[in-house]
């Protein structure tokens, strides 16, 4: 069962998602917060897989919170979904800046919400499909580390290096595994090890990572 968290200060829109992820079957609402600070006090004492986080909201934003629910000193944080009315570019670099794994709109179909909540419980980051790859690597421009490529050779293998980059082009496993001529368990393996070597979360992380230390670049494939 994957544990959810909703944040959100109306609670019109709390009843709502109750009722469409008490549906899906997998999902158990385990908690309801109104603010930021009493979103990261639920986290921290509720312990769910998936908080779905508010961004504007009155007494500290959803921002604010998913840095703090992310830098949680108890290890092991809840992938954060930024859930939100919002599109505009500042926002979403604002929450993956902060470290949330994921951002989708709330006009988005239901299917799509239940989907996106049960891609982060198991490890996948997403963007709205609104929320292009553009803005990833807009995001990733604006931050790029010093010197970025020299950083990326002394920490990744050749192989490894190839996968990220063909993760950041918006393959997934199965597509990355066709590409290189190898099983998709091969890919998601070394994957693992990416993430374990870079600290990044998920897939959204990684390719964060990616644009920031010259593998990929914007507008190119």
């Amino acid at each position: 069962m994957i544990t959810v968290l909703l944040v959100d200060d109306q609670a019109v829109v709390r009843a709502g998602f109750q009722v469409l992820l008490a549906e899906a079957g997998d999902i158990e609402v385990v908690g309801e917060a109104s603010t930021g600070p009493a979103a990261v006090a639920a986290a921290r004492r509720l312990r769910p897989d998936v908080v779905c986080m508010d961004v504007r909201m009155p007494g500290g934003d959803g921002i604010a919170a998913t840095r703090e629910i992310v830098a949680d000193p108890a290890g092991h944080p809840p992938a954060i979904l930024v859930v939100t009315t919002f599109n505009l570019d500042d926002y979403v670099f604002g929450a993956l800046e902060a470290g949330a794994s994921g951002f989708i709109l709330k006009d988005c179909d239901p299917e799509e919400l239940i989907g996106a909540i049960r891609k982060l419980a198991a490890g996948h980051g997403l963007v709205d499909q609104s929320v292009t790859r553009r803005v990833i690597a807009e995001f990733a421009r604006r931050r790029r580390a010093p010197d970025p490529a020299a950083g990326a050779a002394q920490l990744l293998t050749a192989r490894e290096s190839e996968i990220v980059r063909l993760l950041a082009q918006g393959m997934s496993n199965a597509e990355i595994a066709r590409e290189l001529f190898v099983e998709t368990s091969t890919v998601k393996s070394h994957l693992g090890r990416v993430m374990s070597k870079l600290g990044t979360r998920d897939r959204v992380q990684t390719v964060i990572w990616a644009y920031q230390h010259g593998l990929a670049f914007p507008g190119r494939s």
